[in-house]
């Protein structure tokens, strides 16, 4: 089985003097960038009906077409467990357990959120992604959506763009904050020394993140944060900023802290929690074809519960 897969549209005057495949990615999200790169080198990508090179710079207002048939993802169905919060023909939402990788990539082929979705409907061989229009890292657990359309997909990205898709997160920090809620604005990119950490630049891509106080222990915090982008890491990223980095979060100077207190119980509990404290609570947006407004929370899972439990007490 096969997949054809069709764009038309023009390149914005906001993306002036950015190269093509940088360009491309913000534009077209649902494709991750080795696939659109390949597509640019192939020549399924051309702009204003010609090919180009990756680096090449575009000036706004070209017309992108993309021509593309390619193999379905049968093959990648796997059957993996999936906590189904709600479904229609339009779309899915899943809350996804700590642990499981969203986009199989080198070292995790199989066993992630995208090899599930894919036995769980094997209509989504036929979407781009099989649907997926936003992640959340492996470790962190939580409410994401699913289009099962491609219209649904694209009004998707199109919402999450614009940030009118609501992203609230439960998050477990070190140390105990002070003012009771506020903003983050700190632009995001990749970490000059370390490549698989981000870190605040001045050249990053703009990100901002809401928080607010939820309950304070005697050394650590139980803080809410709210997105209005979604950069990779942002919400780790930011919290580190301000001085407290996320109970578990060894990437982000979240390693284990011998609390003052000597309890035992906490001593245990933090040496045992070996990911970030970070869960996505609630998911709220227009549906794609009713436009009613729909909202969804999940629990947290037993781990951050049982963490949470022994802080208060």
């Amino acid at each position: 089985m096969s997949l054809r897969i069709n764009h038309e549209f023009q390149i914005p005057s906001a993306y002036t003097l950015q190269r093509i495949d940088q360009a491309i990615a913000s534009l077209l999200p649902q494709y991750s960038r080795a696939r659109l790169q390949r597509w640019i080198r192939e020549g399924l990508l051309t702009v204003d009906g010609r090919t180009v090179k990756q680096k090449d710079k575009v000036v706004g207002g070209e017309k992108i077409v993309v021509s593309v048939e390619e193999d379905a993802q049968s093959d990648r169905a796997e059957s993996i467990p999936l906590l189904v919060v709600y479904e229609d023909e339009h779309l899915l939402v899943v809350d996804k357990p700590a642990g499981l990788v969203v986009h199989p990539g080198a070292g995790n082929p199989t066993g992630t959120l995208l090899n599930a979705l894919l036995n769980h409907d094997s209509g989504l061989e036929s979407i781009p992604r099989a649907g997926i229009v936003h992640r959340l890292d492996k470790d962190t657990s939580g409410l994401m959506v699913v289009a099962k359309t491609f219209e649904a997909q694209n009004y998707l990205v199109q919402e999450i763009q614009a940030r009118r898709v609501t992203r609230i997160y439960d998050a477990l920090v070190y140390g105990v904050m002070t003012r009771r809620e506020g903003t983050v604005e700190g632009a995001i990119g990749r970490h000059p020394v370390h490549r698989k950490k981000m870190a605040i630049r001045k050249d990053g891509k703009p990100a901002r993140t809401h928080y607010r106080i939820l309950e304070q222990f005697e050394e650590h915090t139980r803080v809410e944060c709210k997105l209005d982008t979604g950069r990779t890491h942002q919400i780790r990223v930011h919290m580190q900023s301000l001085g407290y980095p996320l109970i578990g979060d060894k990437t982000y100077g979240g390693s284990y802290r011998r609390p003052k207190s000597g309890d035992a119980w906490i001593e245990d509990a933090l040496k045992d929690f070996q990911r970030q404290a970070l869960h996505a609570k609630k998911l709220a947006l227009k549906h794609p074809i009713t436009d009613r407004l729909l909202s969804w929370t999940a629990d947290p899972p037993p781990d951050f519960d049982e963490l949470l439990e022994l802080l208060r007490g």
